[in-house]
């Protein structure tokens, strides 16, 4: 017994032990993590600047319990800092820079990006936070006009210079253009290695001191062209000169037209000549409020001349135009190699005095996250950012925040489409059946029943819904007037021959009237031996 509780006692001990080990690795390997479940006052603190009017709310994704930071109106510029508990150097390791965003209203004008800020040293403070606020690192999606694009930009000092310069990456991936939730993820590595996930999945792979990959180069060319530098006066960058020696045959003719009267051409037969292409309405009238005087004398409106429709023209026949072999335009000499040619000039290389060698970047480093952007766009919702300091911290953020949303959006999504996609076939279908319809309830032997069939037509068209039920009804009128056509025809004329006596106690005036009619609508049941036969 006392054994058994020894035993116990160490497995509980060792599951406390992995269980902290975990907690330990979280808490070391997380700089920063922001859920938004709770209300952003007090944490985070909105720029006071002037010009950043935009609303910031706390409210849920559409769709889900899940809270997250909204820009709530359109056209207007947005400024909010959230500050890390120390600066982060970026230097050490591997960093991880992830977070989610939805454009729940669509995306066609509008950023997204964040702006990992330098220490306030720097020069900037939370309340005036701007465009004009130094950062390390901007990063994340961006589209307006002919910009598409996920933004990792880093913004780094010439040692050299002292100068701090914006190194754009090349090729960016282009943003998720829906309304469902995507996540970006920015890795740095120690190797200088850079890659930019989107929703999980690598979308572009870099190397940060590589000319390649980042526009400008973080490190600058040995050689620059000397500003010095002037082009001699005397120096043909000409490769070909016309010939000197050349001179025009005496038979080139420069006056020649490029195209003549075709001689050989015949006036077609029939043509109209006294005939104009145009003639007034016979059909106009002067508008009775027509005043000569102040509207000027009234003319008819012109229109074809119906009698050219059916002749090959009407009015003065030419003969038309075609090229004239003759023809050799203005003469110039033929081009030669130019004896002179030195090349295209260009200044002399002279050594960069901004040129310096490095190993690694020299980031500064990140004290505090910050939106600032312009959008036209509402409804952007900003959720579980993350700083970390290994990439599973980060994947496990993704699957256990974002995932589970973003599989309910597709979801929702697909069902969305296909239930248009299946709209639309329906509607297609309705129009051809009710046009086919239409066309039946015209043929002639069916004007009695025309009023019923455009009835349900229209029944039909009111209530698209229907449609199948209507296609019943008329197959049913369609197939009762068969079995009448095939087996009405004796059984009604019998049926008149037993009612042309009167029935007692009516007038013979009304008999014949409803005698005459039974014979007038059982007549064309007489054509039925022929069909037998």
């Amino acid at each position: 017994m006392m054994r058994d509780r020894q035993l116990f006692s160490g497995l509980l001990l060792i599951l406390s032990l992995v269980s902290l080990h975990n907690l330990c690795y979280c808490d070391d390997h997380t700089v920063l993590y922001e859920s938004f479940d709770e209300p952003f006052d007090g944490r985070w603190i909105v720029s006071k600047n002037v010009d950043y009017e935009g609303v910031w709310k706390h409210a849920k994704s559409e769709g889900h319990d899940d809270y997250g930071l909204l820009v709530s109106e359109k056209a207007r510029k947005y400024g909010i800092v959230k500050e890390l508990d120390e600066p982060l150097n970026l230097k050490e390791g591997t960093i991880v820079l992830q977070y989610e965003v939805r454009f729940q209203e669509g995306l066609e004008c509008g950023g997204a990006y964040l702006k990992y800020l330098r220490p306030q040293e720097a020069g900037w403070t939370p309340e005036g936070f701007s465009s004009e606020s130094p950062y390390s690192i901007m990063f994340g999606p961006d589209k307006c006009g002919a910009t598409n694009k996920v933004h990792f930009i880093l913004k780094h000092k010439n040692p050299k210079s002292g100068e701090y310069v914006e190194h754009h990456l090349k090729f960016p991936p282009s943003v998720p253009y829906d309304k469902l939730s995507h996540v970006y993820t920015a890795i740095l590595k120690p190797d200088n290695e850079v890659r930019i996930l989107v929703d999980g999945e690598e979308k572009k792979k870099a190397n940060l001191l590589s000319g390649e990959d980042f526009e400008p180069a973080l490190i600058p060319d040995k050689t620059i062209p000397d500003p010095e530098d002037k082009k001699p006066e005397d120096w043909d960058e000409r490769a070909k000169i016309p010939d000197p020696n050349a001179v025009k045959p005496d038979d080139w003719d420069e006056e020649a037209p490029m195209e003549i009267e075709d001689e050989e051409a015949e006036k077609p037969e029939g043509w109209l000549d006294d005939e104009p292409e145009e003639v007034d309405d016979p059909e106009a009238t002067k508008p009775e409020d027509w005043d000569d005087e102040e509207d000027g004398m009234w003319e008819a409106p012109k229109i074809d001349n119906p009698k050219c429709e059916t002749a090959p023209g009407c009015g003065e026949w030419k003969r038309p135009m075609k090229k004239n072999p003759a023809y050799k335009g203005k003469w110039s000499a033929p081009m030669i190699d130019n004896p002179a040619y030195k090349g295209i000039w260009k200044p002399r290389d002279i050594p960069n005095p901004d040129y310096f060698e490095l190993d690694r970047p020299d980031y500064e480093p990140i004290a505090a996250i910050g939106i600032e952007i312009w959008t036209m766009q509402d409804g952007i919702l900003f959720d579980n950012m993350l700083i970390a300091k290994d990439e599973k911290v980060a994947e496990s953020y993704r699957q256990t925040t974002w995932k589970p949303k973003f599989d309910v959006e597709k979801e929702k999504q697909k069902a969305e489409e296909e239930a248009a996609v299946s709209a639309d076939g329906l509607k297609s279908y309705q129009k051809f059946v009710f046009d086919l319809l239409n066309k039946v309830a015209d043929i002639s032997f069916l004007s009695a029943y025309k009023s019923k069939i455009t009835e349900l037509i229209e029944k039909a068209e009111e209530q698209p819904n229907l449609t199948i039920g209507v296609l019943v009804s008329i197959v049913v009128v369609f197939f009762s007037l068969f079995i009448k056509l095939i087996f009405g025809g004796k059984k009604a004329a019998a049926t008149v021959e037993k009612k042309k006596k009167p029935e007692v106690g009516e007038s013979s005036s009304k008999s014949e009237d409803e005698t005459e009619k039974k014979e007038e609508s059982a007549a064309p049941r007489k054509r039925q031996p022929r069909r037998d036969n």
